[in-house]
């Protein structure tokens, strides 16, 4: 199976990219590698100091300035594919005046949001007379609408991750270290599909109580509840992002207290995912049922974020966003409570909102995984 879009949804995507550029009055974006980049024309190119940048104007043709030795890697790619004018540039050449070279002196230039600031000051003194902006403002509307296939890439992502929670069991128990658990995980993340580890959380104890822990060397002991929150990315680029809760032995009274009411706020706020609802309502529907319990103080952190070819993207399902929900959007749901030095637990499922209500990608039990 081909790790890209067909070319002609990448075509499309970069007419609607260029459409986008033009209602906003952008004369071009700037668009360096990172997942804008495999958005828009299918290339994974790899981060590195040497400039390769996707120039789309908003009227004419886009063109890609890369290295010369990367010049075969850019047209195996779907760049060939697409028939992209591919601009090489040697050692000793200036590739930020080429890119200039392709813009009117006084331009409007977009550039993505994840480029190195190097990168964005170099091409600030290569064109001293232009305004940069950033591109996400314009992308973001083709990015934050998940197409069919984007939403089955998510569904596979969903499985793959699934397939590691149900082997967590046999790994996690007493006298183990976090970081010896983690390992097994992320073996298994790979082993499951996926290309990289995007993160492995094993937060043990009170170490469960820090959302974003990761792994240490403390030793897993006999009544520990255990946070494990995973992710990778898929050979297409859509990533995963699943967490569950298990307990080394019978856990704590007031652990399985708490808990009902996360997995009671955790549903609501899943249930509650439907077109034209806001992205705040979805954060208020979970955030509602734990501040009811008398456990609002210890729910720190926004309900979710959106996930794509990014762990991280937009909606952000947070207090303030009013943004409303559309068919396409897809976003974690992850309401957590933390009770520092003792323990936390958080449930996280990804959702993609369809025509009429949510859909999870994640289909193992919420329940807590007594071992």
């Amino acid at each position: 199976m081909s790790n890209h879009p067909p070319a002609a949804d990448l075509a499309a995507r970069l007419e609607r990219a260029e459409l986008a550029a033009r209602a906003t009055e952008v004369d071009a974006l700037l668009i360096t590698p990172g997942p804008d980049l495999r958005y828009l024309v299918g290339y994974d190119a790899i981060p590195l100091e040497r400039l390769t940048c996707l120039v789309v104007p908003s009227h004419g043709d886009p063109r890609i300035v890369v290295p010369a030795l990367e010049k075969a890697a850019a047209l195996a790619s779907p760049i060939g594919e697409l028939g992209i004018d591919v601009l090489t540039w040697g050692e000793t050449d200036d590739p930020y005046a080429l890119v200039a070279s392709l813009l009117p002196e006084h331009s409007r230039v977009a550039l993505d949001n994840h480029m190195w600031a190097e990168k964005v000051l170099r091409l600030r003194s290569a064109m001293p007379s232009s305004e940069q902006l950033l591109a996400g403002t314009v992308l973001r509307e083709l990015r934050i609408r998940k197409s069919p296939d984007e939403v089955e890439a998510l569904r596979r992502a969903g499985a793959a991750i699934d397939r590691v929670h149900a082997q967590v069991p046999q790994w996690l128990r007493a006298g183990r270290t976090e970081r010896e658990v983690g390992k097994d995980i992320a073996d298994a993340i790979i082993a499951e599909g996926h290309v990289t580890v995007d993160f492995v959380i094993v937060g043990s104890g009170p170490n469960g109580a820090s959302p974003h822990h990761e792994l240490s060397d403390r030793v897993i002991e006999a009544g520990d509840p255990v946070v494990v929150d995973i992710g990778g990315t898929m050979p297409d680029g859509y990533c995963s992002d699943e967490t569950r809760m298990y307990s080394v032995g019978e856990p704590p009274a007031e652990f399985a207290e708490y808990y009902a009411v996360l997995l009671a706020a955790q549903e609501a706020a899943c249930a509650y995912v439907r077109p034209g609802v806001s992205c705040e309502s979805v954060d208020a529907a979970a955030r509602q049922v734990i501040a009811d319990a008398g456990y609002g103080d210890h729910f720190i952190h926004r309900t979710g974020h959106g996930i794509g070819l990014e762990t991280h993207e937009e909606p952000y399902i947070v207090s303030g966003n009013t943004e409303l929900l559309e068919p396409g959007m897809a976003f974690s749901i992850e309401p957590g409570i933390y009770l520092p030095g003792r323990h936390g637990a958080r449930i996280e499922d990804i959702v993609v909102c369809g025509e009429t209500a949510g859909e999870r990608v994640n289909l193992r039990p919420r329940e807590l995984v007594v071992l």
